[in-house]
Parts: C-alpha cells; structure tokens; sequence
C-alpha cells in the first residue's frame, strides 16, 4: 500500500510540474497553461475552430481584433539605384598630335544629353587591367616574331605601376596565353608562346571574351582592351553590335594596332592549288600540241577568286566601318598602324602615353531619370585642342 502511494505521488508530481494538470476554466476559454499562438489544438476545445496561420506571421486569438493587413504588400518589389558618378577618360591632343597635359577641370565644359554638367577631375590613379588581343591566324605567320617581342614593354610603357595584363590569341579559336597577372616575365612569355593557326579570324568573338574577363575585374580598376590584328572578322558568332554593347556598359576603353591587310598578303605562304584528276594528255589542245605537264601549267593561269573576294571586302571597307575602326570610336579608345617593328613599338608607346596622360573628369548626372543610352559631349574652352573621349553611356532611370 505504502508503495502503491508513493507511485501515486511521483506520478502526481510530473503532471503537475510538466504543465499538464488540468485547471478550472470557463467554457469557451483558453487554457491557461497553453500559449494563445495555438489556435485548434488542445485548450481550445469548446472555442471555434480557427484557420490556420499565414506563414511569416502570428495569428492571433479568437478573442482579438482581426490584424491589420500589412502596411505594403509583401508581393510589391522595390528597385533603388543608388547615386552613381560617371568617370569620363578624356585625352587632349594638340595640332600636330602630341599630348597636351597641365589642363583642370575648369578648362572642359561637359554636357550630358545636352545638359551642362559640374565635373571634377579625378587625380587619383587608378590601376589599369588590360586585355591584349592578338590575331594568330595563318596569314600572320611572319608578322608574329615583331609581336612576340613586345612583351617587355607593357609592364613599363603602358601598365605602370599596380597594373594587371592578360593575352589572348586568336584564329577560329580563342586561346588564353595567360590570365591577368603583374609578373614581366610571364607577360614575355605569354607572347612568346603565340604560334599562328588556321586561316579564319575570329575578332569579335576574341573581343567578346577579353570584355567578359575585364567585366569581372575590380570596379575601381580602368579597363583597356588592346587589339593587335587586321581590321576584318571572318566568321564569328558575336555581332560589332553584341561586342561593343558589352564594352559600353562595363566602361572598357578599346585601342586597336592595325595590320595591314597588304602586309599579310605579301608575307603569306601561298597556298598550294588543289590537284586535278585529268592527267594532261587527256586534255584538250590545240592541233600539233602535245600535252604535257608544261602545257598543263601554261593552260591552268591560277584561280583569280582570292582576287576578287580581296576586292570586294576593300570596296565593302569603305561603306562599312570596320570592327576596329568602331570599338575605339565608340568607346573613346585611339586605333593606330604600323608597318616595321620599330612602328609596332612605337604604337604601343603611344598607346601608352595616351593612357597615363588621359584626364578623368568625374561628375554625377543631373538627369537621373533619363533612362538609356545618354549623350557625352566634352569641350575643351582653349582653342586648337582636339579632345578624344567616350561618346556616352547606359544607364536605368532611377525612380522619382
């Protein structure tokens, strides 16, 4: 019996020390040993049933209010655009071409689609990243050895000081020579390892990979694509168009080194002609000829459709801009040529100069709600300057 009590107790004990004993309450009220947050389970056995709570809130008593709805919808979204200044390169050449330098921002007048803006200019020097595009296709065999030995000069001429290079090569490929790195060595060496390919170029699609490799470098940095190359594209699957959008909306600033489409013509290997099935005796001649391999060569003149393809892509030339001639008009970049190695060298010095002489006029649009491609225009208030910069950028509207 003793024992039998002493069960009784414990078990007594528990139920009231785990919350389970039961106290006397009015009919259609709560329990008050369970949370009020429990609407439909146990202690509410005489109220009315309740639905079951949205998710994300807490659903209140039978007894309370009904909850005010929300004071905004949860299924509205909300685009902000914070305030962004607009960071415009700007290159000042005099009458004969060389770089004119010791301007300020009072001497530029800028307009953003047609409205005058109040600029500054940014003297902080931004590092650069650079993305150097080399054309490897066939045609450029013996132009490769003047470019193979320019490596050396990117690290002190154009990159200066906290700057990063990466090479591409391009025929019907893409090949990555190396990623961005600072190392003067293994910028020589990327160059060195350039060997020419097949016959097609594919630039767009080379300038379309060197745009997404800048686009992923840091915000802070200028970003440079530098195109090394004849001014055609044979085959690629990105327009001008896909190629250019994409610069001017990551800010990339294109320089091109032209070419020339007569110097690859002339240090081209011709290609051997295809050999014909007739043998030259099964050919025919005229009357007391006899066919042989001499007459063969003497009857076959060659096949004049390299010719003529040649002059149709110069004729087409003329009405169509050229990819190069477009990258660097539209993105405020310079497109420069050459014919020996000392002109090669002295293009990429000049590219160099161009770059670290370029003035930052810096500026925060007070046209935020013109959304779309908006106009740049900069002037320079002395007379005889020629100014070289970025026609323009996009942008969203940012709400009123």
């Amino acid at each position: 019996m003793k024992v039998r009590n002493l069960i009784a107790f414990v078990v007594a004990a528990f139920f009231v020390q785990s919350g389970f004993a039961q106290t006397p309450r009015q009919p259609g009220t709560l329990s008050p040993n369970l949370p009020p947050t429990l609407p439909g389970t146990l202690g509410q056995a005489t109220a009315a049933p309740q639905p079951p709570a949205q998710p994300g809130t807490l659903p209140a008593p039978s007894s309370a209010p009904p909850a005010s709805p929300p004071a905004q919808d949860q299924g509205d979204l909300i685009f902000r655009q914070e305030n962004v200044f607009v960071m415009v390169p700007v290159t000042v050449h005099d009458a004969k071409g060389n770089v004119v330098s010791g301007l300020t921002a009072l001497d530029f007048e800028l307009y953003d689609n047609g409205k005058l803006q109040k600029i500054t200019e940014d003297a902080t020097t931004h590092p650069i990243s650079m993305v150097v595009v080399v054309q490897a296709s066939a045609n450029m065999e013996k132009l490769l050895p003047q470019i193979r030995k320019i490596g050396s000069l990117f690290s002190g001429l154009v990159l200066g000081e906290n700057g990063e290079l990466a090479v591409l090569a391009y025929d019907h490929r893409v090949q990555t020579m190396t990623d961005f790195t600072s190392d003067p060595d293994k910028i020589s060496a990327a160059f060195q390892k350039i060997k020419s390919g097949s016959v097609p170029n594919h630039l767009n699609d080379a300038a379309m990979q060197a745009a997404f490799m800048l686009r992923r470098r840091d915000k802070t940095h200028r970003r440079i694509m530098m195109l090394i190359g004849e001014t055609r594209d044979n085959g690629s699957q990105n327009t001008v168009r896909d190629v250019l959008t994409e610069a001017e909306f990551r800010d990339i600033t294109v320089y091109a080194v032209e070419v020339s489409h007569f110097l690859t013509s002339i240090t081209t290997h011709p290609q051997a002609p295809r050999p014909t099935g007739i043998p030259p005796e099964a050919r025919h001649l005229p009357a007391g000829i006899i066919g042989t391999q001499t007459t063969d060569a003497q009857q076959n003149m060659g096949d004049y459709s390299p010719i003529i393809k040649e002059i149709f892509t110069a004729v087409k030339a003329i009405f169509i801009p050229n990819p190069q001639e477009v990258y660097t008009q539209y993105t405020g970049g310079r497109e420069y040529s050459y014919k020996t190695q000392r002109g090669l060298e002295e293009a990429i010095a000049d590219i160099g100069e161009d770059i670290h002489s370029s003035y930052l006029l810096t500026y925060l649009p007070n046209n935020p709600e013109e959304a779309g491609y908006h106009e740049i225009e900069v002037r320079v208030l002395k007379p005889g300057l020629k100014v070289t910069a970025r026609p323009g950028y996009w942008t969203a509207a940012k709400p009123q």
